[in-house]
C-alpha cells in the first residue's frame, strides 16, 4: 500500500508565495516538535500550491498540524476507511461528544480528500464517492444519537436494529448528487424525510407527525449547526413534496398522493438519483420501489413528452459564437454549465427510461454512456460531454476548496481565479480561462442540439427556469432585465402554480399548458411597459379560475389575443378588477365572434334565452348580470385593441344597457304585480344622459325616468288599496333595485332618477299628465336641455312607447325665446365652471372646450330650432351633423372634431383607468396606445392636438351660444 506522501504530486504553480510561506512556517514549527521535518521537506513541493491557494485548507492544518502528518503517513483509502469507522462509532456517543466528533472528522475528511484530489491520487469518481460515503456515515450516526435522545425522553419505546434503522418506519431519501454518489466538495446534502405513521415505535400519547418533525430537526441541527469546530453538512430538506406547505417530514401515504396527483417532471428527474440513505433502509427502498411508476412512466403522450422537454427548453441557449467568459461564470447553473449536462441526460432518461431500464442509472456519466450505447447520443457528443463534466466538476471542487463555501461561481477577480487555475494545474490564468470557455461553449452547443425543433421556453432576455424548490439565479437575473421589481416573488408565484396551488394548474394537463404559457406571460408583461402591474393583475385573475385547460389552450393557440389580454391587465385596472372578481367574464373569449362587430340583435337573443331559464326575480337579476359582464368585457377589450371606435363603443355600451333594461323592466313589473296585484295601465322607461344619447362608456351611470298612464276609471284591477303613483312607484323602485343592487353575480349600473320632473322632490314615477303639464309650465332650460337626449328604452306596449316619445317631442318643440335660452345656457355653463371646475388637463368632460361645452352647443341648437321643425337628435355627433346649414359651418366642424377626439380618448380612459385618471402617470406603452386612439404619433403630439381641439371647440361654442 502506498502512503499519501509517496503518491501525491504538485497540482500546479503557487498562486500566493506569501500565503504558502506562512503555512510552511507553521508546519515547520510543528514538524520540529514532532520530528517529521524530513517528511515535510519531501512533501512540500506538492503541498505549497495547495496552501498557496486555499485559506480553508491552510486553516485546517494550522488548527491541527499533526492531522497533516498522520494523513501523509497513511495510505489514502485505508485512512478514509478508518475515518468511516470512527464516524460510525460516534453513534454510541452522547449528543455533545457526537456533535464535536463529527465536525472534527469532517475536517480530517476534507483535508484527506482535497490532498488526494489535488495531488492526483484519486479521480473524480473516488472524490465524489468518498464525500458521499462520509455523508452517509455522518447521517447514520447523527440519526442514532438523535433517536436515543427521543428514547431517553420517553417518546419512543425502543431503538430499531439492522436495516430498520434506529427509528423503524422513519427514513431519509438521499436526492440529487448525494443520491448518485456525486457530492461536490462543499455540497449541501439534499434529503427528503418520510415516515410510516403506523410503524413508528411511539409511546402512548405521542403524535406521529410531531415526533417525526422533531426528530428531523434534531438530525438537521446535529449536521449543520456551526460551532467552533465548524459544521458537518448543510442539510436541504426542500426536495420533499411541496415544501412551502408541508412539514419537514412527510407521511409516506401523503407523499404518494402528492406525486400521483401533482408531481412534476423535474421531481421525477430528481428521483432518478434517489436512494435510501439513512434510517429504515428497507422501508425506504420499498417507498422508492412503489414510486417507480411515477418516476419511470412507460406511456407518455405528446403533451407529457413536450413537458419533459421543457426542463431543457427553459434555459436560454445562445449561439455558439456568442461570448461566453470564464469571469464570473456559474459552473453549475450558467450557460454551458454542469446543469446543462445533467438536463441533457435526465430529460432523455425520463422519456426513454420507462421502457428501457438499462437507461436508469443515477450517475450522470454512466447514464450518458448508456444513452450512447443505445444509440440516442452520438459517441462524439458523449465523449465531449463526459470530458466537460469532469473538467467542470473538478473546477467546481477547487472553487469550493478556497474557503469551503457552497459556491459554483468563478470570481470576476483575476487574482481569485488565479488560485483556482493553480489548483487546476494551469500556469497562467488566461490559459485556464480559455480552457473553461472552450468547455462551456462545447456544452452549450451540444445542449442546443437537444430537441432543436421545440418552441423555446426561455426569453430573449435569458433563461426562465421554474423547476426545483429554490430560485434559479439566472432566472432572477432575467426577470430583473425584463423590468420586474421583485423577481424572487415572481419566481415563487410561478413555482407555486407549477405545484398545483391553484385550480387552473391542479391537473397534469393544466400544468403542462402552463409550462408553455409562463414564458409568454412574462414576455407579454414586459412588452406592456408595466410588467409588475400586468403580472399582479394576471395573478389575481388566474388564481381564481375554476379550470385552466380550455382558457390556456386558447391563449396558446392565439398568442396575439393573449398578448392583448396581458396588455389589458397592465393598462386597464377596471377590466382587470372585473376579471379578478369574476373570471367567468373571460368566457366570452371562447366565442369565435369575440372580435366581430357587435350585433345587438344577437345579444338580445342571448339575453332572452338566459332570462327564459331563470326562475324568479332574483335569478333574472343574476342572469342579466352574467350576460352584461361578458358583453361589457367584450366591448372594453375591443376598445383597448382599437377594434371599436368611440362611436361604436358608445352605441354598444348603450345597446347593452337597453338589453338589460328590456329584460329587467318586465321582471320588475311582474314582481310588483306579484306583490300587489295587477294594476291596469301602461308604463315606459325613458333613458336620458349618456344612455339616452347612446354615448355611454365603461362605468357610465343610467339617468332614467319612468312614465306611466293609468287606465280609465273602472278598468279591471286586483289592486284594492294602491293608487297609480304608488303601484308604478313600486315598479320603479324594483327596477332601480334590479339595475343597481349587487348580487352574487356582481353589479350592473348606478341609477340616477334626478332628471325626472321635480327631481328628488317629486314622485319616483311620473304620470303622463304630470309630465305634459310640467314641461309645458314649469320646466327650466337645463331640464329641456337634458330632455333632448330622452329616449324610450322600454314600454309595456308599442302604443305607449310611441305616446311617450311623442310627449317628449311635444315638450321640446314648444316655442321659446332663443335669446333667453342662450342666456340660460351661458349662465348654466358659468355656474358649472364655478362649482365644478375641471380636475386637470385630462378632465375631458368639464374642461373649457370639453364634452360639456360641445353637448351644450348641440342641445342649444336643438332647442332654438325645434319650434320651427329643426332636427332633434339624442346623439351629439348626429345632432351636430344635422345642423349643417343652420349654424356656422366652421363652428360645427370644430365641435365635431373636438367631440370625436375627446370621445375616442374618453372611451379608452374609462375602459382602462376609470374616473379622474391622469394618463401622464401611466406607462409609456399606454400613453402610446392613447396617442393611437387620438390618431397621432405620440403622447406629446396628443397633448398638442387636444389643446388645439379644445380651443377650437370653445370658440365654436361661444359662436353658437354667445360669449
Amino acid at each position: 500500500m502506498t502512503r499519501l506522501i509517496d503518491a501525491i504530486r504538485p497540482c500546479g504553480p503557487i498562486a500566493d508565495e506569501k500565503a504558502a510561506e506562512r503555512a510552511r512556517n507553521v508546519l515547520e514549527e510543528a514538524a520540529a516538535r514532532d520530528s517529521w521535518s524530513a517528511e515535510l521537506e519531501r512533501a512540500w513541493p506538492a503541498l505549497a500550491p495547495v496552501f498557496g491557494a486555499s485559506s480553508y485548507l491552510t486553516g485546517l492544518v494550522r488548527r491541527d498540524p499533526g492531522r497533516l502528518r498522520d494523513l501523509l503517513d497513511s495510505e489514502p483509502q485505508a485512512r478514509f476507511d478508518d475515518l468511516l469507522e470512527r464516524t460510525a462509532a460516534l453513534a454510541d456517543a452522547d449528543w455533545d461528544a457526537a456533535k464535536a466528533g463529527l465536525r472534527k472528522l469532517k475536517a480530517e475528511t476534507h483535508l484527506l480528500i482535497a490532498l488526494a484530489d489535488l495531488g492526483g491520487v484519486w479521480n473524480l469518481d473516488q472524490v465524489t464517492g468518498s464525500l458521499t460515503r462520509f455523508a452517509d456515515a455522518a447521517l447514520a450516526s447523527a440519526l442514532t444519537v438523535a433517536a436515543r435522545g427521543e428514547l431517553d425522553a420517553g417518546r419512543m419505546t425502543r431503538l430499531g436494529e439492522g436495516d430498520e434503522g434506529p427509528v423503524p418506519g422513519w427514513f431519509c431519501i438521499a436526492m440529487g448528487k448525494h443520491g448518485a454518489y456525486e457530492l461536490n466538495y462543499s455540497s449541501d446534502i439534499d434529503i427528503s424525510v418520510f415516515y410510516e405513521p403506523e410503524a413508528l415505535p411511539l409511546a402512548d400519547g405521542v403524535e406521529s407527525q410531531a415526533f417525526a418533525v422533531r426528530l428531523t430537526h434534531r438530525l438537521a441541527d446535529m449536521m449543520q449547526d456551526k460551532t467552533g469546530d465548524g459544521y458537518v453538512f448543510r442539510v436541504d430538506l426542500r426536495l420533499r413534496p411541496d415544501p412551502s406547505s408541508t412539514p419537514p417530514a412527510v407521511p409516506a401515504p401523503a407523499a404518494f398522493d402528492y406525486y400521483e396527483s401533482v408531481g412534476q417532471n423535474w421531481e421525477r428527474a430528481a428521483f432518478i438519483k434517489a436512494r435510501a440513505a439513512a434510517g429504515d433502509i428497507e422501508r425506504g427502498q420499498a417507498f422508492l420501489d412503489e414510486l417507480a411508476p411515477f418516476i419511470w412512466r412507460k406511456n407518455l403522450d405528446f403533451a407529457a413528452i413536450a413537458d419533459i422537454h421543457s426542463i431543457k427548453r427553459q434555459i436560454h441557449v445562445h449561439k455558439v459564437d456568442d461570448r461566453l467568459t470564464a469571469k464570473g461564470v456559474d459552473l453549475k447553473l450558467g450557460r454551458g454549465g454542469i446543469r446543462e449536462i445533467e438536463f441533457y441526460v435526465q430529460t432523455q432518461q425520463l422519456i426513454l427510461g420507462g421502457r428501457h431500464p438499462e437507461l436508469r442509472s443515477p450517475r450522470t456519466l454512466d447514464a450518458l454512456r448508456a444513452l450512447e450505447a443505445a444509440g440516442h447520443v452520438s459517441p462524439q457528443a458523449a465523449d465531449e460531454l463526459t470530458e466537460a463534466y469532469r473538467q467542470l466538476r473538478s473546477a467546481e471542487h477547487r472553487v469550493q476548496m478556497l474557503a469551503d463555501e457552497q459556491t459554483h461561481r468563478l470570481s470576476e477577480s483575476d487574482g481569485e481565479r488565479k488560485r483556482v487555475a493553480a489548483l487546476s494545474g494551469f500556469d497562467r490564468v488566461r490559459s485556464f480561462d480559455t480552457a473553461i470557455e472552450r468547455t462551456l461553449k462545447t456544452v452549450n452547443r451540444r445542449y442546443g442540439e437537444l430537441f432543436p425543433d421545440e418552441e423555446q421556453l426561455s426569453s430573449r432576455f435569458g433563461s426562465l427556469i421554474f423547476t426545483g424548490v429554490e430560485d434559479d439565479p439566472e432566472t432572477l437575473a432575467t426577470l430583473a432585465r425584463m423590468g420586474f421589481s421583485h423577481p424572487a416573488a415572481i419566481s415563487q408565484t410561478i413555482r407555486s402554480w407549477h405545484h398545483g396551488h391553484i385550480q387552473a394548474t391542479r391537473t397534469a394537463r393544466g400544468r403542462e399548458l402552463f409550462t408553455r404559457l409562463a414564458p409568454r406571460l412574462l414576455d407579454a408583461a414586459q412588452a406592456s411597459g408595466a410588467p409588475d402591474a400586468a403580472f399582479t393583475r394576471f395573478e389575481a385573475f388566474f388564481s381564481k379560475l375554476s379550470s385552466g385547460v380550455q382558457l390556456q389552450s386558447l391563449f396558446l393557440a392565439q398568442p396575439k389575443l393573449f398578448e392583448l389580454m396581458v396588455q389589458v391587465m397592465a393598462f386597464a385596472p377596471r377590466l382587470a378588477s372585473t376579471l379578478a372578481r369574476r373570471p367567468a367574464a373571460l368566457d366570452a373569449l371562447l366565442d369565435g365572434a369575440f372580435f366581430a362587430s357587435i350585433d345587438s340583435d344577437e345579444d338580445r337573443r342571448v339575453m332572452a334565452h338566459a332570462v327564459s331559464r331563470a326562475d324568479g326575480f332574483e335569478e333574472v337579476m343574476d342572469a342579466v348580470r352574467r350576460i352584461h359582464r361578458e358583453q361589457a368585457f367584450r366591448v372594453g377589450v375591443q376598445v383597448m385593441s382599437g377594434a371599436a371606435s368611440a362611436e361604436l363603443a358608445g352605441r354598444a355600451f348603450a345597446d347593452l344597457a337597453d338589453i338589460c333594461m328590456e329584460a329587467l323592466a318586465p321582471a320588475a313589473l311582474a314582481e310588483a304585480e306579484r306583490l300587489g296585484g295587477h294594476f291596469p295601465g301602461e308604463v315606459a322607461v325613458i333613458a336620458l344622459g349618456k344612455c339616452g344619447s347612446r354615448e355611454m362608456s365603461a362605468g357610465s351611470d343610467l339617468d332614467l325616468m319612468t312614465l306611466y298612464r293609468a287606465a280609465e276609471p273602472g278598468a279591471a284591477s286586483s289592486v284594492k288599496e294602491w293608487s297609480a303613483d304608488v303601484f308604478y312607484g313600486r315598479f320603479t323602485q324594483r327596477l332601480i333595485a334590479a339595475l343597481s343592487t349587487p348580487t352574487g353575480e356582481g353589479e350592473l349600473y348606478e341609477v340616477d332618477m334626478q332628471l325626472r320632473p321635480s327631481g328628488t322632490k317629486g314622485p319616483v314615477a311620473v304620470s303622463f299628465t304630470a309630465f305634459e303639464d310640467y314641461y309645458e309650465r314649469e320646466a327650466e332650460t337645463w331640464e329641456l336641455l337634458a330632455l333632448t337626449r330622452a329616449r324610450v328604452v322600454w314600454a309595456s306596449s308599442p302604443d305607449f312607447a310611441q305616446a311617450a316619445a311623442g310627449a317628449v317631442e311635444t315638450a321640446l318643440r314648444r316655442p321659446r325665446d332663443r335669446a333667453r335660452t342662450a342666456a340660460d345656457v351661458r349662465d348654466m355653463r358659468a355656474l358649472l365652471e364655478q362649482e365644478r371646475p375641471p380636475k386637470g388637463e385630462w378632465d375631458l368632460k368639464l374642461s373649457r372646450g370639453g364634452l360639456v361645452d360641445i353637448e351644450f352647443a348641440a342641445q342649444f341648437l336643438q332647442l332654438a330650432h325645434a319650434a320651427d321643425g329643426g332636427p332633434l337628435r339624442q346623439n351629439t355627433a348626429e345632432a351636430l351633423a344635422a345642423f349643417e346649414g343652420l349654424a356656422p359651418t366652421d363652428a360645427l366642424a370644430a365641435l365635431r372634431k373636438a367631440w370625436t377626439l375627446q370621445q375616442n380618448l374618453t372611451q379608452l380612459l374609462k375602459v382602462a383607468l376609470g374616473d379622474n385618471a391622469d394618463p401622464s402617470d401611466e406607462p409609456k406603452a399606454f400613453r402610446t396606445l392613447l396617442a393611437r386612439a387620438g390618431d397621432v404619433r405620440d403622447f406629446r403630439a396628443l397633448r398638442t392636438k387636444l389643446e388645439t381641439a379644445r380651443k377650437g371647440a370653445r370658440t365654436a361654442y361661444e359662436t353658437i351660444v354667445g360669449p
